[in-house]
């Protein structure tokens, strides 16, 4: 839509705006090259795909080192049936607890330059820094920068990437979009506001672009904005109005601004637990898929009694196997407030008994919503004192043992049947295998 266009190039007056120097670190293909140095290879040259349910066609790459990218165009989010069978790749199964591990190694190379207020860890390989108060002791950005690449070689022998700015916004950008790109620059690049039009202003497509998924680049494809140079240029006050704040920040992100302070970021109070499980078949037995309920339901349970809350919204969802003719459902249900384990369950599964239709099940999910903390002792009309007493005190014994000797110390009996996930969740860290050995 011409209409959302200025008839002059629109530039941004960024003389009052704050100017920090932000880092932003990437850790190239993590988990692959993790993998490469286990086995005395180097990251760039070893060919390595990390790949959750290898044994399974639709098996997912969690990451594929460089050469396998650039030899195969194997990448993240690749399936197993996607990968060449003459490829000379070596598949390996995750281990997230490994994964974990180096990364607090490499988070304590981070607090020698930074204290903790100036460190956000963005994800297991990505994080931000903002090292405006280092300079007097380090150097400028692209000396710490260097010095981070080459303690992180030298002690873990891992590649860091680096893309720095005047605000996380210009670095994370210039991270994506360059720094993992320039081997010959030593996969370090700088963004700062003067070079916007050379930078964000050439990116060609929105969806490419940190916080723009493929539903927004829709809306604004509708709006004739195909690009970024195209949304700086729109009007600010019709994007206001179309969508709201959103608009609003989509406007100045393309103009290359963000006013974030990591030393005072806001941390959003979790406001819901979860729990999601891909079953490793069809599930045709609702008993079967009962008993899987169950077990996410109390682990949820246990999650809240932890942190003293209570949940007064349980929602389910159940997927269906590909081959049904319904994907499913997702109902939800208000409940008197509890962290009850046999309240909660029995409440789940009045969902689960009410809207299961007979298809077999593939996914399950269990959330507990509407969190609020815990008075001394919740009382319910319809169920004796003396019941609530043995049920709270049960669990408490229950979660006190499972603390001290692990989750499947003590388990009910229908978790020790064939199609029981608890034993096989247990062993499991961010839905991947855990272990290190």
């Amino acid at each position: 839509m011409s209409s959302l266009k200025n008839d002059f190039l629109l530039h941004m007056d960024y003389s009052n705006e704050p100017r920090h120097d932000i880092l932003c670190i990437d850790i190239k293909s993590f988990f692959a090259s993790v993998e490469a140095v286990e086995r005395g290879q180097h990251p760039l040259t070893a060919r390595i795909a990390v790949v959750s349910k290898p044994d399974s066609q639709g098996g997912l790459v969690l990451a594929a080192s460089p050469k396998v990218k650039e030899l195969y165009q194997i990448k993240t989010g690749s399936r197993v049936y996607e990968i060449p069978r003459q490829a000379k790749i070596q598949i390996v199964e995750p281990r997230m607890e490994l994964y974990l591990e180096k990364n607090l190694a490499i988070i304590d190379i981070f607090k020698r330059y930074v204290p903790v207020k100036d460190l956000h860890v963005y994800s297991i390989d990505e994080s931000f820094l903002d090292v405006s108060q280092s300079a007097k002791l380090f150097g400028r950005r692209q000396e710490i920068s260097s010095k981070i690449q080459q303690e992180i070689w030298q002690e873990l022998k891992l590649i860091a990437t680096v893309g720095m700015g005047d605000n996380p916004l210009l670095a994370k950008l210039a991270l994506d979009h360059e720094a993992k790109h320039q081997y010959l620059n030593n996969y370090q690049a700088y963004w700062s506001y003067e070079s916007v039009p050379l930078t964000i202003w050439q990116i060609q497509r929105l969806s490419d672009f940190w916080g723009i998924g493929s539903k927004t680049e829709k809306k604004l494809n509708r709006l004739g904005i195909y690009n970024l140079y195209d949304l700086a240029q729109s009007d600010f006050y019709f994007l206001k109005k179309y969508f709201g704040v959103i608009g609003q920040q989509l406007f100045f992100h393309a103009h290359g601004i963000d006013r974030t302070l990591l030393s005072e970021r806001f941390q959003p109070k979790e406001n819901s637990f979860s729990k999601n499980q891909i079953l490793p078949h069809d599930y045709y037995q609702p008993k079967e898929v009962e008993i899987v309920i169950r077990e996410m339901t109390e682990e949820n349970a246990s999650r809240l009694r932890k942190h003293k809350l209570v949940t007064g919204v349980i929602k389910l969802t159940i997927g269906y196997s590909k081959e049904s003719l319904t994907p499913g459902f997702n109902r939800q249900m208000k409940i008197e407030a509890s962290d009850s384990s046999s309240q909660l369950i029995k409440a789940v599964l009045k969902i689960f008994r009410k809207y299961y239709e007979n298809y077999p099940v593939r996914t399950i999910n269990v959330s507990f919503k509407a969190l609020s903390l815990k008075q001394e002792r919740q009382l319910s009309l319809f169920e004796p004192l003396e019941s609530l007493i043995q049920d709270e005190e049960l669990d408490e014994v229950v979660d006190l043992v499972r603390k001290k000797y692990g989750y499947t110390s003590l388990l009910h009996a229908s978790s020790l049947t064939k199609n029981s996930m608890a034993i096989r969740r247990s062993k499991l860290l961010g839905g991947h295998q855990a272990n290190i050995k």
